[in-house]
């Protein structure tokens, strides 16, 4: 685990220093979705880091580099090198390095890191969860309407899947555009949920994460989630509050 934070911790220092200089960005699918050269450097970085480490392993990775995984057997590493990447571009902050390891499809450790507000949440089931050194108790167990909810804010606008409904019956809605910052603030107890439309990239980190701490996580439809998949609905939630999220 130590090893691991540690290659984070350097591809953060990488990344602060990039943005000092010009980034070169290109649009993905549209405007909204964005890939720097920092992104791909950044991939590259940590690809090097596992491959030279554990050869035999094998690894997903937003940006392509990693290997083309059809069978969750054995240990895979799933790889978000710049979470948030319009955050990125736009404020230059609120994004985050995420790494989750799952082993024959099960979550074993997580790691998300706030690079500009150096906020590190690590650990999983064995070794328990921590934040900068801390460890992490369980998340208290609480209901929908006591607490907010993160949430993606195209779902709430098109109330996709009754997402703008939960919203309403929730405290209030946050959106950070940045899934680590929001499974950041459900491991912290600042949100009962979070809800978007995620890769796997984007859940395996919060994942492992939240697993240790009482949270639930599942496909928004209740199925569970695929790490093998593509883009899917998702939910992360306290059980009083996946329970209420599901009466809709």
């Amino acid at each position: 685990m130590f090893e691991v934070k540690s290659w984070i911790m350097e591809a953060a220092d990488q990344i602060k220093e990039k943005l000092k200089g010009t980034i070169l960005v290109e649009e993905k699918s549209n405007r909204h979705d964005l890939v720097t050269n920092v992104d791909k450097e950044t991939e590259e970085f940590l690809v090097s880091k596992i491959r030279s480490h554990y050869p035999d392993d094998k690894i997903i990775g937003e940006e392509g580099l990693g290997d083309k995984v059809e069978s969750t057997d054995g240990r895979i590493w799933i790889i978000d090198p710049i979470d948030g990447t319009l955050n990125f571009v736009k404020q230059q902050e609120n994004f985050c390095i995420m790494i989750g390891i799952f082993e024959d499809g099960k979550p074993t450790l997580g790691f998300i890191y706030d690079v500009i507000k150096d906020e590190f949440a690590y650990g999983g089931k064995e070794t328990g969860v921590f934040l900068n050194g801390d460890k992490l108790l369980p998340v208290e167990n609480l209901g929908l309407q006591e607490g907010l909810i993160g949430t993606n804010s195209i779902m709430f606008a098109k109330d996709i899947l009754n997402t703008q409904k939960v919203g309403f019956e929730a405290v209030g809605v946050r959106t950070f555009g940045c899934a680590g910052l929001d499974f950041l603030s459900v491991i912290r107890g600042k949100q009962v949920a979070y809800l978007s439309n995620l890769s796997p990239w984007d859940f395996a980190a919060g994942v492992a994460l939240g697993e240790p701490l009482g949270l639930v996580h599942s496909k928004l439809d209740g199925e569970p989630y695929d790490i093998l998949g593509e883009r899917q609905y998702f939910v992360v939630a306290t059980q009083k509050t996946y329970d209420d999220i599901f009466k809709f």
